[in-house]
């Protein structure tokens, strides 16, 4: 069965594919619009991913100390009650829908000028384009996990050195001027400055988040108590990498203010190495963005339904595994159609992804305390063969869930009527898990 796993590389490239998605090409627009400045811009996004770093390593023994399938649910089930574990998850079931649908589409937006004849170039043509990637996909998952594996691998080598082109524009560039100030025409003072830099951190967590999806795999890892941490941290060391590479060449070439008043940051930035065929490089490589984001979230999503029905909150046909390929297959083919459903009727969930999106923060606080109430159930067990924080052991945990509490308090306050409706979703979860318990058993 060892042939049907995912080996170091895979896990590897899994991780890069599950934090590079759309974010990088699109949020530092609005990083640069609330920073106001190159001091807190740079700021944010170096604290960003030291943060991002340190909850790597949380979630990294996390998947060391428990490698399970549908690792994301069980440790809510686990550590505190399958109740709030399906409270949890069911809003992430929905978000993640919507989330792939909505990338599918604006991967579709992107390519089709290039793919397509005039007479697609449409509300239907994209329709056509983005159901047609998602159907490809399931396919393709469908066939075996090591097929999805080598597709990811091959997807997010080509995106890696399509990103990596655009941060060699830092070198044929003539830099902006050196002399950079606040786009609002005010320096920043006490409190203004932190209000500045928190609300940057909202596009830039959300841009850095994914890795935490990785404790999915659990045992369709090979040797998960090593590979897990290995994957996750070599996998964050190369996204931080090419997150602050490729923002200082947002900054080198288009300034504070270019960035902010960007409409297309990519093919802005794409357009000084290949001219008027930027935008065309652009499509390119924001669809392979989309290719490999919409893989990952097939190849992560049936585990976690895979875990809800061993709670005996799914029918038991979820956890339904076809032991030659490692595949869920009536999970993979129900978040499958999900996705194309979604697609058919993106406009009225649109709106529901932004509410869900903003309750996300509660899933990272909670899932990331786990690591201190694991630490206490599995003590007395063997953990020779597990990672283990050493150094700052309790502080990076800390600090990651500290730092997650205050973003989700700055979106909180701004939309707290969103807020509120999330709030609302959440709490549904509680009676709602109750009816599909007696459903179900």
């Amino acid at each position: 069965m060892k042939k049907n796993k995912l080996n170091l590389f895979d896990t590897t490239m899994l991780v890069v594919s599950l934090i590079i998605g759309m974010g990088i090409f699109r949020n530092p627009v609005e990083v640069a619009k609330t920073a106001q400045s190159a001091e807190i811009f740079f700021l944010a996004w170096i604290l960003g991913g030291i943060v991002s770093f340190f909850g790597a390593l949380t979630y990294a023994e996390i998947g060391s100390r428990y490698p399970v399938k549908g690792g994301f649910y069980k440790i809510f089930s686990y550590c505190y009650h399958p109740a709030f574990a399906f409270m949890v998850n069911w809003m992430i079931v929905i978000s993640n829908a919507g989330a792939v649908s909505v990338v599918a589409i604006v991967g579709a937006e992107y390519i089709n000028p290039i793919l397509l004849p005039e007479s697609l170039q449409n509300p239907l043509g994209i329709k056509i384009t983005s159901i047609t990637t998602i159907v490809v996909l399931y396919l393709i998952n469908l066939a075996g996990i090591r097929l999805s594996a080598k597709t990811q691998n091959i997807l997010s080598s080509i995106k890696i050195v399509l990103m990596l082109l655009l941060i060699l524009t830092i070198f044929k560039s003539q830099p902006v001027s050196n002399a950079v100030k606040p786009l609002l025409g005010s320096t920043f003072e006490g409190m203004d400055y932190f209000k500045a830099l928190a609300l940057s951190f909202i596009p830039i967590f959300f841009t850095y988040g994914g890795y935490q999806q990785t404790i999915n795999f659990g045992t369709d890892i090979e040797n998960p108590t090593r590979n897990t941490p290995r994957g996750i941290f070599i996998g964050c060391l190369i996204v931080m990498f090419l997150y602050l590479s490729i923002n200082f060449a947002y900054y080198k070439v288009l300034g504070m203010a270019g960035m902010a008043n960007s409409q297309s940051l990519t093919a802005d930035l794409a357009g000084v190495f290949f001219g008027e065929a930027g935008y065309k490089f652009t499509s390119v490589i924001l669809f392979i963005s989309v290719l490999t984001f919409v893989n990952s979230a097939m190849l992560t999503n049936p585990r976690v339904y895979y875990a809800m029905a061993e709670d005996s909150v799914l029918p038991p046909a979820f956890k339904k595994q076809n032991d030659k390929t490692q595949v869920q297959e009536f999970a993979l083919t129900v978040f499958a159609v999900f996705l194309v459903i979604v697609l058919l009727f993106i406009d009225s969930f649109k709106q529901l992804i932004n509410y869900v999106m903003l309750f996300d923060s509660i899933g990272m606080i909670s899932s990331a305390f786990a690591i201190f109430i694991l630490r206490k159930k599995i003590k007395n067990e063997d953990l020779s063969n597990i990672f283990t924080l050493k150094l700052g052991k309790n502080l990076m945990p800390a600090l990651f869930i500290l730092t997650y509490f205050l973003v989700a308090i700055a979106s909180l306050l701004s939309d707290y009527r969103g807020a509120l409706i999330g709030l609302g979703l959440f709490a549904i979860g509680f009676p709602l898990y109750w009816i599909m318990r007696k459903v179900n058993d």
